[in-house]
């Protein structure tokens, strides 16, 4: 893996970190301002998807032998795609098992 792809890559994953850990700059009554989940979640989604049909044009790039992909750049694709995939899958599993835990409540 090069020097640059790996520093690219720590980039995204602080621009994304520092993201999620910023406020968003509401204020109490500002509801209306807050992003929609459900957005968010389908947002995710695509972007997952976005990174799995990467990986496969590049794997059957590869497979045709086109001179322009590497093993190198399969490897990383299909690896991107797989930690999100599976960072999407821990997200539902956490969004499930608190839906459990918020309907076994008492009333």
């Amino acid at each position: 893996m090069k020097t640059n792809e790996i520093s690219s890559l720590l980039s995204q994953i602080r621009a994304l970190s520092a993201e999620t850990q910023s406020p968003i700059g509401l204020t109490p009554g500002s509801a209306t301002d807050r992003p929609d989940f459900g957005d968010l979640l389908r947002r995710s989604v695509d972007s997952v998807n976005a990174r799995q049909l990467e990986a496969s044009r590049a794997t059957e790039a590869f497979e045709r032998g086109d001179p322009g992909v590497d093993v190198a750049g399969v490897m990383i694709a299909v690896q991107k795609s797989s930690i999100a995939f599976q960072a999407l899958t821990q997200v539902r599993n956490r969004l499930v098992s608190a839906y459990q835990d918020i309907m076994n409540m008492p009333i």
